[in-house]
């Protein structure tokens, strides 16, 4: 590990850094980009649904977890899976962070920031692939994204790509119910599903 990453990581464990250490990790955070030394870009945010651990790569937003989820193991996993070059940098995530604040309040019915989606393969990203295409206010079902995953008898497995989506809210699967209208399952737990689906007029408030 060179100076330059002991020192990041030295911040980023902070628990809460004053202004002067929050200056000093934004400029070791622009040297390590300039260095080629960060890969994966994290930051945590407060939203109505909890704590949410955001995760940026060069590529795009690569990973959103819920408050419940061990944010060490989320960022093993990235490291494990993408790089080790795992750093908390609240810059990198500021435009995803922007866009969720202005969803949450209303003001926002879709998402800009581009998806990197090197956590999902095959099948899996057929069936998440579908389910970004599902507009703001629209609902789908297990059946209908499976087909689009052109698996349309997959519905099951369909409903376990879903439930291991590594971008949800962004990814919309808070937005695929099953065939008879029940909510299905959901990976922050169903009463982050409704509260979503209430948010996007799908359901009624309460």
């Amino acid at each position: 590990m060179s100076e330059l990453e002991r020192r990041l990581s030295a911040l980023s464990a902070a628990s809460a850094p004053g202004p002067a250490a929050e200056a000093l990790q934004a400029r070791l955070q622009e040297r390590a980009a300039r260095a080629g030394l960060l890969d994966v870009a994290y930051a945590e945010m407060d939203s109505p649904l909890g704590k949410l651990l955001l995760a940026v790569t060069p590529r795009g937003l690569v990973r959103i977890s819920y408050e419940g989820e061990q944010p060490e193991a989320v960022l093993e996993q990235l490291a494990v899976r993408l790089s080790p070059r795992v750093l908390r940098a609240p810059q990198r995530t500021d435009a995803v962070r922007r866009e969720l604040e202005a969803y949450f309040g209303g003001k926002r019915h879709g998402f800009e920031t581009p998806v990197d989606w090197s956590l999902v393969r095959g099948f899996a990203g057929d069936v998440l692939r579908a389910t970004a295409r599902i507009p703001f206010g629209a609902v789908s079902t297990y059946r209908q994204v499976a087909a689009e995953a052109h698996s349309p008898r997959a519905y099951r497995a369909a409903g376990n790509a879903l439930g291991s989506n590594p971008i949800p809210i962004v990814v919309p699967c808070h937005r695929v119910l099953h065939s008879g209208g029940g909510l299905g399952g959901y990976t922050g737990g169903l009463d982050r599903k409704r509260f979503l689906l209430e948010l996007e007029g799908v359901l009624p408030v309460g």
